[in-house]
């Protein structure tokens, strides 16, 4: 199966199911939600799925997610503040006073 991103508001975070049958949490991104604001602070992907660029779907989901309910990006992650860096079509997730003190 194909690994998918999905949000998991009760745990503020986003996941990224993999594995054969696809039910396997791979990796998550953690979040904190405040007045139209996302903050990610944390993505981590288990050793067993590196090396696979989970980490990329992941960041991409995450974003995508937080671009479709019209939130703000503040990427204090330095994972999730680097693959926007790599993708600068995301970068105007991040409000445009914020970008220099991330590095974007």
């Amino acid at each position: 199966m194909e690994p998918q991103v999905t949000d998991r508001p009760e745990k503020s975070r986003y996941e990224i199911l993999a594995g054969d049958d696809g039910t396997e949490t791979a990796g998550f991104a953690e979040y904190h939600l405040s007045e139209g604001e996302i903050a990610f602070i944390h993505t981590e992907i288990d050793s067993r799925f590196a090396g696979r660029g989970l980490g990329g779907l992941l960041a991409r989901g995450a974003l995508d997610g937080a671009r479709t309910r019209g939130l703000r990006v503040l990427p204090y992650c330095p994972f999730i503040r680097g693959w926007i860096g790599k993708h600068p079509e995301y970068a105007d997730l991040v409000p445009e006073a914020r970008r220099a003190r991330f590095g974007l």
